[in-house]
This record gives structure tokens, C-alpha cells and sequence, in this order.
């Protein structure tokens, strides 16, 4: 088995469609079921043996990082050890996806789990033997999909037969279904990018994927457990409907 992947948790975003819950408190740190949503990340990862997390922030991003520094020392999580990538700090912005994990690389290795904080997703297992498969191989990233929630309907991405994530062109009638926001990556998939992106470029991750997909160099599977993009106060309600903070 390889050594533990390190683990990158997207938590940069402004959380626009969130507002007013998200103008004085980071979406990251929105309570689900009784604890902060980024909260049940690293627990996931930490249950699967990651022990060194990078997260980046923007909005309010000096509260993600005490939240975490102080979750570390409060809850017998002593192993885990956390970079923070502060791109509010350093440039009064967030970098989009891509341009965020480019700014971050120097913190990750050569390959890494990456996954939105904004997701709410209990179930799934980062697991070793699904990290190590990924190394064995030669793909650029494997992604986990999920069937298309209402808000998604038409779905993100196609997954073909072979296991291999899809880049459907318009019109295609074959099933898209939706980016969990989890997956598998290797550094060389933001090679075309400047290593560190000192000059602060804001880049969009979907066109890379969709550019790798068509070189055949993305893998997928379909996730079917709970999952919920928490982007909108009545999702985050739902969700607590029978679990009160």
C-alpha cells in the first residue's frame, strides 16, 4: 500500500445563494446535524486515515482556520495536521477551483483527494485501497458521480461502460449525472497552470476535466449514498428538519 494521500477541502467560496446565514459566518461552518458541515470532512477523512489536510479560504477565512485549529485540540483529532491556503489574504479573492488547487500544490503532493466543504455527503469512505487503485493506474483523476439531484437535472458528466468519465457533446442523448465534488487527482492535471499560481489567476476546474475526458484520462463511478449540495438555506433546512442545532 502507498503512504496516505494528503487532502484538499475547497472552503473559499463566498456562499452567495446562502445569504443572509453566510455574511458573518463562512458557509464551512454552517451547522448540519449538530456539528459545522466541514466538520463531517475531516472526520471522513481522518476514518480513512488522511491525516494532512489543506483547506483554502477567502470569505471569513480566518474563522475556517481557527475553527479547525481549535477542532484539532478539542476532539482528540491530534493527528491531523492542517494548511491553510489564504487566498482572501493574499489576493482579496477566491481563485475558482482550479486556479485555488494550482495556488495549493506546493502543500500537496503528487497526488491528493480533493472535495468541496460545501457538500454534505455522511457516508462516503475515503478509503486506502480506493486511493491505491488510483495510483496503480494511469488516469489524470477519478471522479465520483452522483444521480442528478433538482437542482442539477441535466447532470454534469457521462460515464461510460469502461469506467471512464465522459464529456458528452451538446445534444448527446446518453445519462449525464452530477460531480459530486469528490474525487482523486494527480498534479500533472494542472500542469498547464503556473506551479503555486503566484499571479493569483481565477480558473474554472471543469474545462481541465472536460479537456482530460477527452484525452481518455478521467475515470468515474457512480456514488448512490446520501449526498446533498448544501447551497441554499431551504437545502440546509431540510437537512435539519429532524436534527435541531
Amino acid at each position: 500500500m502507498n503512504p496516505p494521500l494528503r487532502a484538499m477541502i475547497l472552503a473559499a467560496g463566498r456562499g452567495e445563494r446562502m445569504r443572509p446565514l453566510t455574511d458573518d459566518c463562512p458557509k464551512p461552518l454552517l451547522q448540519v446535524r449538530g456539528k459545522a458541515l466541514i466538520d463531517w470532512h475531516v472526520e471522513a477523512l481522518a476514518r480513512g486515515g488522511v491525516s494532512e489536510l489543506v483547506v483554502n479560504t477567502a470569505w471569513l477565512g480566518e474563522m475556517i482556520s481557527s475553527h479547525l485549529d481549535l477542532l484539532r485540540s478539542a476532539s482528540g483529532h491530534g493527528q491531523l495536521s492542517f494548511s491553510y491556503s489564504h487566498e482572501g489574504d493574499d489576493f482579496g479573492y477566491a481563485l475558482e477551483t482550479a486556479g485555488g488547487i494550482a495556488r495549493a500544490l506546493p502543500l500537496l503532493g503528487d497526488a491528493f483527494w480533493l472535495l468541496a466543504a460545501d457538500v454534505f455527503v455522511p457516508g462516503f469512505e475515503f478509503s486506502a485501497e480506493a486511493a491505491d487503485r488510483f495510483m496503480a493506474g494511469g488516469m489524470l483523476a477519478h471522479l465520483w458521480l452522483v444521480p442528478n439531484p433538482p437542482h442539477n437535472p441535466g447532470g454534469d458528466f457521462g460515464l461510460g461502460s469502461s469506467g471512464l468519465a465522459l464529456n458528452l457533446p451538446a445534444g448527446d442523448p446518453a445519462p449525464r449525472h452530477t460531480y459530486s465534488t469528490i474525487g482523486l487527482y494527480r498534479r500533472e492535471l494542472f500542469d498547464s497552470l503556473p506551479f503555486g499560481n503566484s499571479q493569483g489567476l481565477a480558473v474554472a476546474l471543469a474545462p481541465l476535466l472536460r479537456a482530460a475526458m477527452d484525452r481518455r484520462q478521467v475515470s468515474a463511478e457512480l456514488y448512490t449514498g446520501p449526498w446533498t449540495d448544501v447551497g441554499t438555506p431551504e437545502r440546509l433546512a431540510e437537512l435539519n428538519q429532524s436534527f435541531p442545532n
